[in-house]
């Protein structure tokens, strides 16, 4: 991934030299072991900071909706002749490129907005997954080198092969390669099984639904609702979220399990026909909860019942934006 990484910081400085972009969203080395953190450049001799491996995970799109949510709201507080424009340039993996598609849909910002550099990803680091391989040893040092990741723990040093600390979601990766992009900086093709992208969905469908429920009560039982997966989550932009209302309350702000199943039962709904599987909630979740099951179920029937994926078609309207004349609309009378 080493070319990609210079021809983005190549691209970087001279959008910022050319002051085509007002700032730009990528990544740079974290201080934590195998982890990157997000970077927000504003002038070109920055753009050295810059990197890209399997250690970017977090979805930048979620900064690019915060950094021009921010600057819309300053500017209602100026006079109509002083205000200005901010145009936010991104390093966009397939996922995160699909997450601004429907930011673009939902018409949270225009394209004008934004320059997407278009990155090639052959998949991003799962520290849970990592973390359970060596049995939660603090991780000392790591580092990627080609298809093996290197730790060392108080125990001593370990390779694992990076393909079985992939996340989930990378796996089965529909569009690895960016649905829209201003620059694109190459693609990659991958080895994934794709019929096997709703393996686990298809299992946890077929058992009795009193299963079903306990599976989803062991799993919300470890929730201590720390909201990161509503944090990390580029589709949950909302202003004044739906857990936090008072006027009306739909639930309390508690970790009781009521609470707790009400608040992921909603926000998973509220994904519907939005999530792109970018797997962020659950990277960010410091409980490793199961969200994707329950999120790849709404994907499927999507699917199945619209043909439609979130993310990769900007002149394809969302199942829940878009109406049919011949919509049976079944889940009315055969709930």
């Amino acid at each position: 991934m080493k070319q990609f990484e210079e021809q983005l910081r190549r691209e970087a400085r001279r959008l910022l030299e050319e002051k085509k972009i007002d700032v730009l969203v990528g990544y740079e080395a974290g201080t934590m072991p195998l982890q990157s953190t997000p970077c927000f450049l504003t002038r070109p001799e920055e753009a050295d900071r810059l990197i890209w491996d399997a250690t970017c995970s977090t979805n930048p799109a979620t900064f690019v909706h915060g950094i021009l949510h921010r600057h819309r709201e300053s500017q209602k507080r100026r006079k109509p002749q002083d205000r200005t424009r901010r145009v936010v340039g991104v390093a966009a993996r397939g996922c995160a490129a699909r997450a601004m598609v429907v930011h673009l849909q939902e018409n949270q910002y225009t394209r004008e907005d934004v320059v997407i550099l278009g990155m090639p990803c052959s998949g991003v680091l799962d520290l849970h997954k990592v973390r359970k391989e060596l049995r939660f040893q603090e991780i000392m040092e790591g580092s990627l080198d080609g298809d093996v990741v290197r730790v060392r723990t108080k125990e001593g040093g370990r390779e694992l092969a990076l393909r079985e600390c992939l996340a989930d979601s990378c796996l089965s990766c529909a569009r690895n390669n960016p649905a829209i992009a201003d620059i694109a900086l190459g693609e990659i093709e991958l080895d994934v099984d794709r019929g096997e992208e709703f393996r686990r969905v298809e299992e946890f469908s077929a058992l009795p639904a009193g299963e079903r429920w306990a599976y989803l009560e062991s799993e919300m039982a470890r929730c201590t609702r720390c909201n990161a997966c509503r944090q990390a989550c580029p589709m949950c932009y909302c202003k004044d979220c739906f857990a936090e209302q008072t006027r009306p309350q739909w639930f309390g702000i508690t970790d009781a399990m009521p609470d707790t199943i009400a608040f992921h039962i909603i926000r998973t709904f509220h994904m519907a026909g939005r999530c792109v599987d970018c797997g962020a909630c659950t990277a960010a979740c410091p409980m490793g909860i199961d969200l994707r099951t329950f999120l790849k179920k709404l994907e499927k029937d999507c699917l199945e019942m619209y043909d439609y994926r979130s993310g990769m078609d900007m002149d394809k309207r969302p199942p829940l934006s878009d109406y049919a004349a011949n919509d049976p609309q079944e889940f009315i009378t055969e709930p």
